[in-house]
């Protein structure tokens, strides 16, 4: 379906202007990130590019208009839209997007060979698959606001920091925000965490690919997790590029729960930094089920997480394993002992 959608769109589309590579970037303030919403509700205010609604045009709006009401459900107007059927077709969640002020009325007002095929087409080139079109949209419908030209230009930006295109690829899909922002402001970005984890340039381009999330998120919060892994955990300055390079959302999570686990890990489950850093995993790991399963070995006198002692327990299987595996395999026990167990916690 999502080949037959490609298709159209090629044998429709007009030529797209492709700019040089920027070379140089203005250094400018750095500004604090809007949540999401606040994000939707400042680039809707905006005026309408000329791309999006031509003077004196109609578009698809006019025509559904008198049968709006303020909630909008979009579903129910698929039947009447030409462009909202393609959308399902890609697989676009309508009701994800409604669910997000102001959204509803853009996506109407959408005509998807004037403003989306282009967009498609661009995503498509420099290599996003068509099967992604949906989760893409559903998450960033955007994106249609923003120029090729612009677009082009932050992928040529990658290009021009040594991205290579498997690594582009991988950003846009998993973090399809990442092409709202412009050069300088992402420049800005890769050069706070080179400046504040101490990485090289291939780190840099390492931590962005891997977790691509991070390079976009709010900044106050990162800061904080800076502060909170090594003022309040104790980590060094390298321990914590470590800890962030092989575990990058660590840097994204409440700050609360992620000083709590760690807690709980150091003082109660007795592990050492290293021994956290050579299982970054345990931050990742809710505190409820570290503290089951922790507690069931001591029960049982297995908490033992030094491997040069006997009845050593990899804290790897013991963060990843499911309860099954982790009762018969790891505690040598029996699902209905655990069950018993869990009800004196």
């Amino acid at each position: 379906m999502q080949k037959n959608i490609l298709l159209v769109i090629r044998a429709l589309r007009p030529s797209i202007f492709i700019p040089q590579r920027c070379c140089h970037l203005q250094k400018i303030e750095e500004l604090s990130d809007l949540d999401m919403q606040t994000y939707i509700n400042e680039a809707l205010r905006q005026e309408k590019p000329k791309s999006l609604i031509e003077p004196g045009g109609a578009t698809e709006l006019d025509e559904i208009a008198p049968y709006l009401k303020p909630t909008f459900n979009l579903a129910a107007y698929a039947n009447k839209s030409h462009t909202l059927q393609q959308f399902l077709k890609m697989g676009v969640d309508l009701y994800k997007i409604e669910k997000r002020k102001g959204l509803g009325q853009f996506f109407l007002e959408l005509d998807f060979e004037k403003h989306c095929k282009d967009h498609l087409m661009f995503l498509n080139d420099i290599g996003v698959s068509p099967d992604v079109f949906g989760a893409f949209i559903t998450k960033n419908p955007l994106i249609f606001k923003e120029s090729i030209q612009d677009l082009q230009t932050r992928v040529n930006y990658l290009e021009y920091k040594n991205f290579k295109k498997e690594a582009i690829v991988r950003i846009v899909e998993k973090n399809p925000f990442w092409l709202m922002f412009s050069t300088p402001r992402i420049d800005r970005r890769l050069g706070f965490f080179q400046k504040n984890f101490e990485l090289t340039g291939n780190e840099v381009r390492k931590l962005a690919t891997k977790q691509p999330r991070l390079i976009t998120y709010n900044t106050m919060h990162v800061q904080k997790s800076i502060f909170s892994v090594k003022e309040e955990m104790g980590f060094s300055q390298d321990e914590m590029k470590r800890l962030t390079l092989k575990k990058p959302r660590i840097m994204m999570m409440n700050h609360d729960e992620l000083l709590n686990r760690f807690e709980y890990i150091q003082k109660k489950m007795k592990l050492s930094h290293e021994r956290i850093l050579q299982t970054p995993e345990l931050l990742e790991t809710r505190q409820f089920i570290l503290k089951q399963r922790h507690e069931f070995l001591k029960s049982l006198k297995r908490d033992q997480y030094d491997p040069k002692l006997p009845l050593y327990v990899p804290l790897e299987a013991l963060v990843k394993s499911s309860n099954e595996e982790f009762v018969t395999v790891i505690a040598k026990s029996c699902m209905e002992e655990y069950e018993k167990f869990l009800k004196t916690l």
